[in-house]
């Protein structure tokens, strides 16, 4: 998640600001040899791939900040985010892919850097190749599973994703649904929000607002990348040089890169970059063929779909957009991403408004995002005047994800109803909102541009 500030920094420098800013900020960055003695890795394709990693970096944080933001514990020494950005080869176009860190991975065999034993290949979640071996090791088992070679490495931490969101005045984040997070502290009711940088970091940190776990979590970190992009080309800060070098002073402490990633390609890619925006950036994550592979010694991991993974790899290899089914801008409102798949929401409809044929027409369109209706809508009882979801609270999900599609609905719970949600459309019935379910393991259906998920 971290890994976002760095990215936001690659863009801010497409002003062309000059030399002498973007070389200040060359020099704050620390420098590793990421890719020292290296050998079989795979062959170069067309484009540039930067690995971003975020790692746990809550040792800088201060003690009130620790305790507002929920930050407790010891740092685990391991990467909490880890992202491929491939740029186009045209500066056209960056996929983000997401690769969660619990994936099951197979790390190379390899010499410890600090007593110098050798470990043979062995398994392990993805996030602890950093531990055992540090930026070399992570390079080598991202590109031993993807088979896509890294051009770059970047590292950033908690400290630098604060300072960047608090300096760029914060990023604007909408939910349609609260989120509620009493691991991390995160409680956002439905609507449009400004965050902070602390907030902001609960907002990317948090994994427990529904059943979708480091998933979930992934998706609302593409959302915030999204919108951290669009405020920082948006705002103005790439045409004011002041607030350009505040924006860059904030992340120089923590930051590191590998050693050639400097001044001169920074530049390059800024130029190439000047005309970047939400709508040039697509996002997905890894597909995922099983949720819960056990391995022993590991526990739960997340195994990744091998033909689709390979399908996606090659995509990234060959400079291939992974939307192209879908016009740049699209003129209608971007579908709301809901936790439950539409298809298996089982819903009947009551036309408690008084105006004839409203009931067939909430039907029909619930049906058309995908709902499965019962295609009998009923008259209430009683007039209404504003749209009700009854749901037993067992089937809360579900009922949150319906709600998603009727704009300006009461949820209200009533206890043994079972499986069958019921919708009273009332006078305050304007339209229903298309709502997208994203899948996991199809990542034909998990790619958006930045445009789609922005507010």
């Amino acid at each position: 998640m971290r890994a976002l500030t760095t990215l936001s920094v690659v863009v801010l420098a497409s002003a062309g600001i000059g030399h002498a800013v973007v070389s200040s900020l060359d020099a704050g960055i620390a420098r590793i040899d990421a890719f020292k003695d290296m050998k079989n890795r795979p062959r170069g394709g067309h484009g540039m791939n930067v690995l971003l990693v975020g790692t746990d970096g809550r040792d800088k944080i201060s003690e009130r900040d620790r305790r507002a933001y929920r930050l407790g514990g010891e740092p685990c020494h391991c990467t909490d985010t880890m992202m491929i950005v491939h740029i186009a080869e045209d500066r056209e176009r960056a996929t983000v892919v997401s690769l969660p860190r619990d994936s099951y991975a197979e790390i190379p065999a390899h010499v410890d850097q600090t007593s110098g034993r050798h470990h043979g290949p062995h398994p392990v979640k993805l996030n602890a190749a950093y531990a055992e071996g540090g930026p070399q090791l992570t390079i080598r088992t991202v590109e031993n599973m993807t088979h896509v070679k890294i051009d770059h490495y970047l590292e950033v931490d908690f400290t630098s994703f604060m300072r960047t969101v608090d300096v760029l005045g914060g990023v604007e984040v909408c939910t349609p649904t609260p989120l509620k997070d009493r691991y991390t502290g995160l409680d956002l009711a439905p609507g449009r929000h400004v965050l902070p940088g602390g907030r902001a970091l609960q907002y990317v940190r948090a994994r427990h607002v529904d059943g979708a776990s480091d998933l979930g979590r992934m998706k609302r970190q593409q959302r915030f990348l999204a919108a951290l992009i669009d405020k920082a080309t948006s705002s103005g800060v790439l045409l004011n040089p002041m607030r350009f070098r505040d924006v860059t002073r904030a992340v120089l402490g923590s930051v590191r890169a590998d050693a050639g990633f400097g001044t001169d390609e920074l530049l390059d890619l800024g130029r190439a970059m000047r005309d970047f925006s939400p709508s040039s950036s697509e996002f997905t994550t890894v597909p995922i063929g099983q949720l819960d592979y056990r391995v022993k010694g590991l526990g739960s991991t997340l195994k990744w779909d091998p033909a689709k993974a390979a399908r996606l790899f090659g995509a990234l290899r060959d400079d291939k957009p992974l939307s192209t089914d879908r016009p740049r801008r699209s003129p209608a409102p971007a579908p709301v991403p809901v936790e439950v798949a539409p298809d298996t929401v089982r819903v009947q409809v009551a036309n408690g408004s008084g105006t004839a044929g409203l009931g067939k027409r909430v039907d029909a369109a619930l049906a058309a995002t995908g709902f499965a209706t019962t295609r009998q809508p009923v008259t209430a009882p009683a007039h209404t005047p504003r749209t009700v979801v009854f749901y037993d609270p067992r089937w809360d999900r579900s009922a949150r994800s319906l709600a998603a599609a009727l704009p300006g609905s009461e949820l209200r719970a009533v206890p043994g109803q079972g499986p069958l949600l019921k919708v009273t459309a009332g006078t305050d019935f304007t339209h229903v909102r298309q709502v997208r379910f994203d899948d996991p393991g199809r990542p034909e259906q998990n790619v958006v541009r930045g445009n789609e998920v922005t507010c």
